[in-house]
């Protein structure tokens, strides 16, 4: 599983990016070699697509973009499914959470909407304004020539006011409440809920909640009062047992979509854990439907 920031950020010779800070907005062409693509990225953010479909699945649902289609990503993990007939192309705009909350520190009037309800995946009200933010991007990507810096900032701040003033994007503003309100502790379980079922090692786990690795380590001791290796397994196989026996998935999809690094090590905990293999365990439930 690799982070898609860091894959883009560091390679300018080959993606087409405009930064800020850490807050990089780019045109992505997504290479159609594998149907499912698994990746994580430690900062939140936009998808617009320009063309083309693709499904993203998480923990709690999978979310169907196609063209036109524009989502806030919460930072965490997730699963692409592509399609292999329309080319996909999209802008994708990273937001890092210091930079969202500077943001709206700023805004003249506070955004009051609490709630403890956001998915991974938010939609966006994809309005007027929205797309002539995107349509007034699209000339600095085809101009030789950076922007100044200035002007970057400005037009960043630009698109997170105009989220930020839109009632239409209710649950966005919501999470925005909880980026400038939520304890640490809250946020720590929201990343590891969230992110669970994937690949993703601790120290990856760590830079999601913000924090170093010792950091993470002692906080999730305390609010969970397990290691997080034991936690993680636990949630995987518990994970699994609903793919295999209620979602009709392979014991090769299970172990996939279960964050297990392969299918040996999964069926041997899986065994361990439940007392029989999981292979044994779909088939019975095959011959029971």
């Amino acid at each position: 599983m690799y982070n898609i920031y860091a894959e883009i950020s560091t390679n300018p010779g080959h993606f087409r990016q405009l930064s800020s800070g850490e807050a990089l907005l780019t045109i992505y062409n997504c290479p159609i070699e594998n149907k499912y693509q698994d990746f994580w990225s430690h900062y939140n953010y936009i998808v617009y697509v320009v063309e083309g479909r693709k499904i993203w699945h998480t923990a709690h649902g999978s979310y169907d973009l196609y063209k036109g289609s524009c989502v806030f990503v919460r930072k965490g993990a997730c699963i692409a499914e592509q399609f292999f007939d329309p080319r996909f192309c999209l802008i994708l705009f990273f937001l890092p959470d210091a930079f969202i909350c500077e943001v709206l520190k700023s805004k003249s009037t506070p955004i009051n909407r609490p709630g403890k309800k956001f998915d991974p995946v938010m939609a966006i009200n994809n309005s007027a304004a929205v797309e002539a933010f995107f349509r007034s991007m699209m000339p600095y990507f085809e101009d030789g020539r950076k922007p100044d810096q200035a002007l970057l900032y400005l037009k960043f701040r630009e698109l997170i006011l105009l989220l930020a003033d839109s009632p239409a994007n209710h649950e966005l503003l919501s999470y925005f409440c909880s980026l400038l309100q939520e304890p640490q502790s809250l946020s720590l379980q929201r990343v590891m809920e969230d992110n669970f079922c994937y690949n993703l090692k601790l120290e990856e786990f760590a830079r999601l909640s913000s924090r170093s690795l010792s950091a993470f380590k002692r906080d999730f001791l305390r609010i969970y009062h397990i290691s997080p290796g034991k936690w993680l397994l636990e949630k995987r196989l518990d994970h699994a047992l609903h793919l295999l026996t209620h979602m009709g998935k392979t014991v090769s999809e299970t172990a996939f979509e279960s964050g297990f690094e392969s299918l040996s090590h999964f069926s041997r905990v899986f065994r361990r854990r439940f007392g029989r293999s999981p292979a044994s365990l779909k088939q019975q439930n095959t011959i029971l439907n």
